[in-house]
């Protein structure tokens, strides 16, 4: 294991980690695709109420939230580089499955059966790739440089969502549905030759294994952290485009990509900050900028006020999943680093998934201003967690 991380020390980091960042970013790319096509798809196409799309959209996160234990565990018994792949082939079939899909839209049941199973698959590519791409990133460049790695693959995702979700609209466009079904595959098959030449990690096979649910144990103060601290991109993503329709403020697409481009900025510019001033530091001054960019959005009296808000909330929400990520494989043996991603991320898709319909009580009870006094609460608890537990080591 040393040698490899001197030899990846000596051939640079960037040099290390790109191809990682591009196979993760190449299957983002598809996720931001199936986003922006499948809702046209399944309602215009296949004729199915916005219920049943909401089930198509949400069975990947469920699959990938269902998978982030085995996922752990497969990479740490048989390697990141057998994971990462894994889920890049998983990739290529679930494009073909769509294209299946496609041929027999004529038969609608069929057809949303099979987007389905596409979706039950798409979700457990992404679980195999993502906590392989994180593991094989952290074990080739050390654990010193977790908190730059974990940084440039959320970049990677975001802007794999951002980008290809008018690549997906501008596809379907011109050259049809099929054609986006079709860039799944070969998007998927770049994002496993990408990382072809970088050496494979060590497997130590001799170290007794902790059961899944006692890992989630020793990271649940940064998992809960990054549970809560989730809500305020939660309560933007879902409610911003309500809340300034309600308001009148026009279209709330600039509020999207101010959020993004700040997150983005942040990541790109003070990605070293969690490794080179402390990961728990980093994190409790990212929680209480998002806090200010969430208050600011509720007291918001114009759609500028509500915009900054926002640029305050994706700088502050930025940093968190790579601080709080440090922290917790700090906790855990080399050995066991996998598990430890998987089951700490597992914590973001499962605040993704309360936080929605939970912010959507607030709304009915009270109205949209509320929501962002709620992400701020959010915040608050995510801070005294940590403040509680979530420095400690065990």
């Amino acid at each position: 294991m040393d040698a490899i991380i001197k030899k990846s020390a000596g051939t640079g980091f960037y040099k290390t980690i790109i191809p990682i960042i591009l196979s993760v970013l190449s299957v983002y790319l598809t996720i931001g695709m199936m986003l922006a096509i499948l809702p046209g798809y399944i309602e215009n196409n296949l004729k199915y109420s916005s219920v049943i799309l909401g089930l198509v959209i949400g069975t990947q996160a469920v699959a990938t939230l269902l998978t982030r234990a085995y996922a752990g565990r497969l990479t740490d018994t048989r390697g990141a580089r057998l994971s990462s792949r894994l889920g890049g082939a998983l990739g290529m079939i679930t494009g073909m499955l769509y294209l299946v899909a496609a041929l027999y839209s004529s038969n609608t049941v069929w057809a949303l059966t099979i987007i389905l199973i596409s979706r039950i698959l798409h979700g457990i590519a992404e679980s195999l790739l993502v906590t392989g791409s994180l593991t094989w990133g952290i074990g080739l460049v050390g654990v010193d440089r977790s908190g730059k790695v974990m940084t440039w693959n959320g970049i990677a995702m975001y802007a794999g969502i951002a980008i290809g979700a008018p690549l997906g609209m501008a596809i379907s466009k011109n050259f049809g549905t099929g054609s986006v079904f079709a860039a799944i595959s070969l998007l998927s098959f770049l994002s496993v030759i990408i990382t072809q030449r970088l050496p494979s990690l060590p497997v130590d096979l001799s170290h007794i294994r902790v059961p899944f649910y006692k890992v989630v144990g020793k990271v649940s103060s940064q998992g809960l952290g990054l549970a809560f601290a989730s809500i305020g991109f939660a309560c933007i993503s879902s409610f911003i485009v309500l809340f300034f329709t309600q308001k009148d403020w026009g279209n709330a697409s600039l509020a999207f990509m101010i959020f993004g481009g700040s997150y983005i900025l942040v990541r790109l510019l003070f990605s070293s900050f969690p490794d080179k001033y402390g990961a728990y530091k980093v994190a409790m001054i990212s929680l209480l900028i998002e806090i200010a960019g969430q208050l600011l959005i509720a007291v918001a009296g114009s759609p500028s006020m509500a915009l900054v808000g926002c640029c305050l909330t994706g700088a502050g929400f930025s940093l968190i999943f790579p601080s709080l990520g440090v922290m917790a494989i700090q906790k855990i043996v080399p050995q066991m680093r996998g598990t430890a991603l998987g089951a700490y991320a597992a914590f973001f898709d499962l605040s993704l998934g309360i936080a929605t319909p939970v912010a959507g009580l607030v709304a009915a009870w009270f109205n949209y201003h509320m929501v962002y006094v709620f992400g701020a609460l959010s915040c608050l608890t995510a801070m005294l967690i940590l403040f509680t537990g979530g420095k400690r080591k065990v």
